[in-house]
């Protein structure tokens, strides 16, 4: 039987990593909105031996994800693990010169996609399955209001699943990636010397061995 990882933010940084790294022992869906990305992803993973299924779609619109979440049913069943990695990072700004469309994006990105794909998911986990999210303690940092806030929204839900489903599954982990040299961290931190952090695909070794 197909075990299937879904990689929700899966085009580049440790959603990447994840799906490069779930790939050797599970049939990975990759979701993302970056077609060309995503591409890329899969010509890796098949240089690899392995085999994804491509999902070029944006997770803020719940029609998508649900059509999405009922192809998974069909074709394989269930899902093994689910790693949330898509996250809005909004530019650096004060907190009383907020965009309001970056605002909108951060609040449907990271928590209102969060909330519908929770529900449309668990039924695949089941009891058995694994849910990942990815803490990031930057609530209350100056300039990163936008990011924080949705951000610590979007793991407080997840926290709420975990203690909703520590009896009867599906097992819910919060882990705590460390700094890593992606894209994002990028935009929060453009003078910080790179060759100090851990690569994604380090990390990502790591926190799949928190599954046990």
């Amino acid at each position: 039987m197909t075990q299937v990882a879904l990689i929700t933010g899966a085009s580049r940084g440790l959603g990447a990593a994840l799906a490069e790294e779930l790939a050797a022992t599970y049939h990975v869906v990759a979701v993302a909105r970056t077609t060309g990305a995503l591409e890329e992803l899969d010509d890796r993973i098949q240089a690899a031996g392995h085999s994804a299924t491509l999902a070029p779609m944006d997770i803020t619109n719940p029609d998508a994800m649900a059509q999405l979440c009922r192809s998974i049913h069909d074709r394989w069943g269930s899902v093994a693990i689910w790693a949330h990695t898509a996250v809005h990072a909004a530019p650096l700004t004060p907190a009383m010169t907020l965009d309001a469309r970056d605002w909108d994006k951060s609040v449907a990105t990271n928590v209102t996609a969060t909330g519908h794909l929770i529900p449309y998911i668990a039924p695949l986990l089941g009891e058995a399955g694994q849910a990942m999210f990815f803490e990031d303690f930057k609530a209350g940092e100056k300039f990163l209001g936008a990011y924080g806030a949705t951000k610590a929204a979007q793991i407080a839900l997840a926290r709420s699943w975990q203690a909703e489903s520590a009896r009867h599954g599906p097992k819910v982990h919060i882990v705590s990636p460390g700094p890593m040299a992606t894209a994002t961290r990028a935009r929060f931190y453009p003078g910080e010397d790179r060759a100090a952090l851990a690569s994604p695909q380090d990390e990502a070794r790591r926190l799949i061995g928190l599954l046990g």
